[in-house]
């Protein structure tokens, strides 16, 4: 077990807490969880550790939303996120942690921009065209950013909110989505050396957090508006960018 103060186990205890609220009602909020990881532990390490972390997270917000995934949207970004996956691979292979954390806020901060653009203008991927174009951008930008800092979330948060999903559409596309990437990236990550022992043992005591947090995400899913679920939405990812900018 890596020895850590107690307030670096508080930070993680809540940022654990925060994988399970954002798999099953939060999307967005995620990144803020990776942020505090990087923070508190070795760069390498925090990508493998709380990729277990969100594995388990995944398995309640399939279970939870697993009826209500757009499986259309699904298929259209299947090609482009195998890309982005192995761009992240190769970027990895090169890349410093700086470097790596500023190209990554770049791309999400570009891509709310885009996103709040397309709203304001009163557009969506509605149309064949829009979808392709739409399902290629992101989808490359989402592999990118999963398999280099699992923090893909905002850009596809992005993408379904420009998609006009409803509440839960947009969290069982999202859990299907995630729970199939973070899964194929596992081989990845075990043969960069970003899983470690003491990181499996860390995710052991964060397990019962994380299983806490998807449970209280899941009522308040129930309870919901739309309009603040999107604004939510939002303003994690905007936090999350900002943090990995800076």
């Amino acid at each position: 077990m890596p020895e850590l103060t107690w307030l670096a186990w508080a930070l993680l205890g809540v940022a654990a807490a925060i994988v399970g609220l954002s798999k099953t009602a939060v999307p967005g909020a995620g990144t803020v969880a990776v942020a505090i990881f990087a923070a508190v532990l070795p760069a390498r390490q925090s990508t493998g550790t709380i990729l277990l972390l969100l594995i388990v997270a995944d398995v309640f917000a399939v279970l939870a939303y697993r009826r209500h995934a757009n499986w259309a949207a699904l298929l259209r970004l299947a090609p482009a996120v195998v890309v982005g996956i192995v761009l992240g691979v190769l970027f990895l292979a090169v890349a410093d942690d700086a470097w790596v954390k500023r190209v990554i806020a770049v791309i999400l901060l570009s891509v709310i921009a885009l996103t709040l653009l397309r709203r304001r203008m009163s557009r969506s991927v509605a149309d064949a065209g829009s979808h392709r174009i739409a399902a290629a951008t992101y989808g490359t930008l989402g592999g990118f950013t999963t398999m280099v800092a699992n923090a893909a979330g905002p850009v596809m948060s992005m993408y379904f909110l420009a998609a006009r999903f409803s509440v839960k559409e947009f969290l069982g596309t999202a859990a299907w989505f995630f729970a199939l990437v973070n899964l194929s990236k596992l081989p990845f990550s075990i043969g960069l050396g970003l899983i470690t022992v003491p990181g499996l043992l860390l995710d052991l005591a964060l397990v019962p957090l994380v299983v806490g947090g998807a449970l209280f995400g899941r009522w308040v899913a129930d309870r919901i508006d739309q309009v603040l679920f999107e604004r939510l939405v939002i303003v994690f990812t905007i936090v999350g960018a900002v943090y990995l900018l800076l």
